[in-house]
């Protein structure tokens, strides 16, 4: 497995790859490395010739009072991993490696970066949008892995890449939880134990969502489910709960015609937590 700092040597890297003629899949991460990450690398690895993994904490994504400084970081660990997973390459940059200090450039996707949690953390997505379009650049994948449980990053990257014209295909892999339904996230390690016994309420309110919307309810009832859920468990502070169209984040009233998404977002300490699920009403599959 190669690891590469530098823009220069990931791109030597992909080079020789497209030389062999060979496909290239990338998996953009923060790092801390769990399965959930681990099933993105698998499927790159069983769609493409080589995968890249690149792990960089990127900091235009994080607001003056988030967790920058606390986000977990543990790099020989991840590349243990990475080697075991079969990973071509690592690209490893510094943060001097990916912006210019005089930089002027952002991308963002002007709707979906200012809704939902682009609200709750204004500047979040566009600090996404723009690292994930470096990365495109710099790598240059045929194809990039990123996890649905941040649904609305996947739509924001989605649209970037639509709009942009960036020859790269998109694909969302299923959200993946630990045994008791908790989403996995680098961010659980931070969590008291008294938080972690509690966050499964999350996947316990979308359990909830998809039951009451099998019974063909309104939105308003299925949005009074899940901040029922939630509300009967005293260590989860309710950031948001938005029920939207699972295509194109559109706000969704009365009856539903087609597939929701449910998007959560919950401190449990000085922890926030993000979970979601699409759920099919009755008879609109």
């Amino acid at each position: 497995m190669q690891t590469a700092e530098t823009k220069a040597d990931i791109r030597a890297a992909v080079a020789e790859y497209r030389r062999a003629g060979e496909s290239v899949g990338l998996v953009p991460t923060m790092g801390y490395l769990h399965e959930g990450h681990l099933s993105l690398v698998r499927a790159a690895r069983a769609a493409n010739d080589r995968t890249v993994v690149s792990i960089f904490v990127n900091p235009t994504q994080f607001g003056p009072r988030e967790d920058l400084a606390t986000y977990p970081r543990d790099i020989e660990r991840d590349l243990d991993l990475l080697r075991r997973e079969g990973v071509d390459a690592v690209f490893l940059p510094s943060v001097d490696e990916m912006y210019h200090p005089d930089r002027q450039t952002i991308v963002e996707t002007t709707r979906l970066s200012r809704v939902l949690m682009g609200r709750l953390r204004p500047g979040h997505y566009r600090g996404v949008a723009t690292v994930v379009t470096k990365l495109f650049n710099i790598v240059q994948p045929d194809a990039a892995y990123f996890g649905e449980k941040d649904y609305q990053q996947l739509c924001v990257i989605r649209a970037m890449v639509r709009d942009l014209d960036s020859p790269v295909a998109v694909h969302g892999v299923p959200t993946v939880r630990e045994a008791d339904g908790l989403a996995m996230s680098s961010r659980n390690v931070r969590l008291s134990a008294e938080d972690r016994a509690a966050a499964p309420v999350l996947n316990a309110s979308l359990d909830a969502a998809e039951r009451i919307a099998a019974t063909g309810a309104r939105v308003s009832d299925i949005k009074a489910a899940v901040r029922g859920e939630i509300d009967s468990e005293p260590r989860a502070g309710l950031q948001s709960v938005d029920i939207r169209d699972a295509q194109t984040l559109a706000p969704v009233q009365g009856v539903p015609s087609g597939p929701l998404v449910v998007l959560l977002a919950a401190r449990f300490g000085d922890v926030l937590l993000i979970d979601q699920r699409v759920v099919t009403p009755k008879g609109k599959t």
